[in-house]
Parts: structure tokens; sequence; C-alpha cells
């Protein structure tokens, strides 16, 4: 049965219960964001229920909205493996104790979201960036004294600059696919707002993190640390073999999780053969993680991780926060919040700024990428044909805010898997993730001043765009 569309009120309902129960949830019950969701859920399925949805049709949008997350959900079990075999293979550990010998604790913080923006930008994954190379400046970080929301918060910037502007990304496809444009066109135009946000935020890291630049204390630290490595490994540059491989493999543009799964079994051949480990423990550190047992506190807290296991509470707010999108997006919820937005615009600076707020608002509620990017941009088109401006300024938008600024919502997916991988609050890294700030704030200053926004001519019609999407 089909139910009415909700009025914006009722529409608001659902996301005002799941805020202020998140707001509680974070701030005073110190209980996670699953209680939250759950509520938003219940608070969804009752206006549905209002709206003449039958259960069926409910349970059948939870379903819906659980699926399109498959295939995150697999990515995850899988980079779960990666990180458990990595660590036991010795090449996390290789790559903390180099980094350990030849990083500038004055330019680490900068370098840290550098290295880890060209990483992702060659990956075409922020989620496999952040496993690999974010949790070994993580560790990197914890040795040389720096705070490690602070890092997390340059690794997460780094690893979706990438994610943004590489061809390889899901997202940076989905984008202009849903307003007709070409890919390179689209991540032409993002250059205007990437760029400067990338370097502003490479200037304020270095900033911020000579504010913790520590002393000889420090370098006594992290001789501690490389002794503790060297101890429990075989430490050797030979095992840059498995992350160049890697960047092999998706250069080559090979499919995601055939790639990954390569990649965690070659991380097991490595151990065996390298670190000789037997295929049992390789098995373990693939279910349960690694388990370091150095008895140095700094080595031991970060080394002890991955596995499937650990993935399973990420993948558990994933499936909620997807069902919660699935049912707000089947009750109109979305398009009656988009539609009310959509419908006082005035001028191009608000066309813009209300695109932004939208696919925030999509994210707060849903935590999915995909939505956040599909929904503002579908319900959006028209407008921006109607201002004469050319859907690529759309794409860029919501990319904005769809891709990059999610990060900034506690339970949204890409934030809970950082801090499950890299060992740190959600609520504690998002004010360092400076990237996820300016690239929202640059494109609404872009809309207001007009500076790169694309028109098109005022004889083209809609019917190209239509074309360009058959």
């Amino acid at each position: 049965m089909k139910g009415r569309e909700p009025n914006l009120v009722l529409a608001l309902v659902p996301l005002i219960i799941l805020i202020g129960a998140a707001a509680m949830s974070i701030f005073y019950w110190d209980a996670g964001m699953f209680i939250p969701l759950i509520s938003g859920i219940i608070a969804a399925c009752i206006v549905g229920k209002i709206l003449g949805y039958q259960w069926d049709d409910l349970q059948k949008s939870l379903s819906d909205g659980v699926s399109k997350a498959l295939p995150a959900v697999f990515i995850l079990f899988i980079i779960g493996t990666i990180i458990g075999t990595w660590i036991l293979s010795g090449v996390i550990p290789t790559l903390i104790y180099y980094g350990l010998a030849i990083v500038n604790p004055t330019f680490f913080v900068p370098l840290v979201c550098l290295v880890t923006g060209v990483v992702s930008l060659i990956l075409g994954s922020s989620f496999t960036s952040i496993a690999t190379v974010g949790l070994a400046f993580i560790a990197i970080g914890q040795g040389m004294d720096f705070p490690l929301p602070l890092v997390a918060g340059a690794v997460i910037s780094g690893a979706y600059f990438g994610d943004k502007l590489s061809p390889l990304s899901d997202t940076t496809n989905v984008a202009p696919a849903m307003v007709g444009e070409n890919l390179f066109d689209h991540v032409r135009h993002m250059l205007w707002d990437t760029i400067p946000a990338f370097v502003c935020s490479i200037v304020l890291y270095w900033i911020v993190g000579l504010n913790y630049v520590s002393t000889a204390a420090s370098l006594e630290k992290i001789g501690v640390i490389m002794q503790g490595l060297e101890a429990q490994f075989f430490i050797h540059p030979l095992l840059f073999v498995v992350p160049i491989f890697t960047l092999f493999l998706m250069l080559k543009q090979y499919p995601a999780i055939p790639s990954l799964l390569l990649i965690a079994v070659l991380g097991g051949v490595t151990a065996m053969l390298v670190q000789g480990s037997n295929l049992t423990e390789v098995v373990q550190a693939m279910t349960s993680g690694y388990v370091s047992g150095s008895g140095i506190d700094e080595i031991d807290s970060l080394l002890s991780n991955g596995g499937i296991n650990s993935m399973l509470s990420t993948i558990g707010l994933i499936i909620i926060a997807t069902a919660l999108g699935g049912v707000l997006e089947a009750t109109g919820v979305f398009k009656t919040i988009v539609s009310t937005i959509v419908s006082r615009i005035r001028s191009v600076g608000s066309l813009i700024l209300s695109t932004i707020l939208s696919t925030f608002i999509v994210a707060f509620a849903s935590g999915a990428q995909f939505l956040a990017i599909i929904l503002p941009a579908r319900g959006f088109l028209q407008s921006y044909k109607k201002f004469g401006l050319s859907p690529l300024n759309l794409s860029r938008s919501v990319e904005a805010a769809g891709t990059v600024g999610i990060n900034l919502v506690p339970w949204g997916v890409p934030a809970v898997f950082a801090a499950s991988v890299l060992g740190v609050p959600a609520i504690e890294f998002i004010p360092f993730i400076f990237f996820a700030f300016l690239v929202p704030l640059i494109n609404i200053i872009f809309g207001y001043t007009g500076f790169s926004i694309k028109r098109i001519p005022a004889t083209s019609s809609l019917q190209n765009t239509k074309e360009k999407i058959k």
C-alpha cells in the first residue's frame, strides 16, 4: 500500500528524535549510537503508519536500505582481515618503524595529511588508506607524543581528499552520474574547492602540530618503541613490497572485493614466509585480529588490532543506519524536506547553501554517503537548470557535504569506521578534520561570490541533461 506524503512537521519528527537521542547518548549516557539509531527507526516507522503505510511496506524499506550497504559490509569484513595479516606479517610494524626513524616531528602532522592523501588518491579508497597507512601514522604519532585525535583528523582529511578526487572512488563516480555529467569534467570542477581546502588543511595541521612537538623525552620513547618492534617482528624494507603491490592492483582498476581479498591473502603468506607464522596464527589474525605481547603499552594498544571480529560493531551500526535511511526515503521524509528547502531558494548563493544543508540533513539522518549524494542530486537538479547553472556545480556541492562533510556525523559510516580502526572516538577527532569543515565552507563562499560557478548557455534545455542521464 502506498501512503501519503508527510508534511514538514511530521517529516522532521524522526530526525529530531534521532539527533536528540544521539546528543543524550554521546554527551550524557556514553552509550554509543545503537539506541539513538533504533529510536530513529521506531519514530520513522510510527510516522510511516500514520501516513498509511503497512508494516510489510516499512519492513521492505528497512531491508532495501540495508541491501544498499552490503558491498560496504563485505569490504569491511575483508579490511578486518587485511589489518590482522598486515600486522602479523610485519608490514604495518615496518611502516611504523621507518616512520619513527625518518619523520621530523616538526612536520609530522601535515605530512600525515599529505601522504595519506596521495595514497588515497591512488587507491581510490578512504577506508583502505585509513586502515593501512592511517593506522601506522597513529602509532607513529603516539610514539612522538602527539594527541591521537589530531593525528586521526589529519589521516581522515588526507583520506577523503584522495577519495574525493580519485577517478577510482565510488562516490566520485556516483555524483556526476546522478546529474548526467562526465566523470573527468566533474573531477576538474572539484579542483576549485578541493585543492584550496587541502592546502589550508595542511597549513593548519602544521600550525597546530607545532604546539605538540616534544623534546628529548619523546626521542627516548621513540627508541623504546623501535626496539620493541624489532624484538617482536622481523623489520625489513622488502616488506614495503606488499603495500606497493596493493597500489599496483588499484592502479590497474581491478574490482575492489577480489583485490582486497588477494591483499589479505598476500599478508597471510608474507606472515608465514617472513615472520615464521603458521596457518593457525594467520587464520586467528584474520578472525580475531593480532594480539601484541611486547609489554610496551604504546605498541600493544595499537597493534592488538584487526580481524573480522573487530568490524562487527561497525557493521552493526552501518546496518542500522542504512535501514533508517531506507525507511526515511520510502516514506517520503527526505523528499518533503528537500522539496521544502527547494521552494524557498531565491539566488545562486542560497541554492548552493541549500544543497549543502540538505546533503548534511540526509547525512545526519542516514549516516550513508550514497544516500547523502543521490537524494539531493535528484532533488536539486531542476533548480540548477532553472538558474542556468551547470549540473557540475550540483555534483560538486553534494560531494562537498556527502563525501567529505559526512565525516562530521559521529554515527555516519565514515566516522564509525575510522573510530573503529584508529581506536579514537569519533567525537574526539571530528574537531580536527579540518578538510571536512573547509570544503563545504568554500563551496558556500563560491555560491555567494559566483567564483568558479559554471553556467550553461541560456538556450540549453533540460532535455540535454535528461539525455545524458539516459
